[in-house]
């Protein structure tokens, strides 16, 4: 039996009668199950690696801003996933072999003042730590360099 090619196309009153009040769209059409969170977002495992990651830097930052609040009054602490090409920066950039870790923009005083900035790779960071505490001990030394050098002072003495 063949069918006309009216007769192939789809009805649009059969299909608006599929997805009717009797017939709602479904996400388990294979019968996978629901997509979504597998966890409640009020439980520590829902946590990002990047809203971890932010945490420890807070964390260190905190340690250090009430131990030495005047010096660190102006400068900002930042993070980002990879660092871009720079090449293009004149800053003090930590670096593990060709890979940069973190940044140093000392800031500009004058018409356009900017404070100074300290900017953490996470990404970098993160492959470089075997786990967690690990990663914490890494986050820690690398602003303690950062922040040794805007200070320009040893990193023996900030730790």
């Amino acid at each position: 039996m063949t069918t006309s090619p009216e007769r192939r196309r789809t009805d649009p009153s059969r299909a608006a009668r599929k997805a009717g009040p009797g017939h709602p769209t479904r996400r388990d059409r294979h019968g996978r199950g629901l997509r979504g969170r597998l966890v409640p977002a009020t439980v520590p495992l829902a946590r990002t690696k990047a809203e971890i990651f932010d945490d420890l830097v807070l964390d260190t930052v905190e340690q250090l801003e009430r131990r030495y609040a005047k010096e660190l009054a102006g400068v900002e602490f930042a993070v980002e996933d990879v660092p871009p090409d720079l090449n293009v920066y004149d800053s003090d950039v930590l670096e593990d072999g060709e890979v940069p870790l973190a940044r140093l923009l000392p800031g500009r005083p004058g018409r356009q003042e900017l404070p100074p900035r300290i900017v953490l790779y996470r990404r970098p960071l993160e492959f470089r730590a075997m786990d967690r505490e690990d990663l914490a001990d890494l986050v820690h030394d690398v602003i303690i360099e950062q922040v040794a050098n805007l200070l320009g002072v040893d990193p023996d003495e900030l730790s």
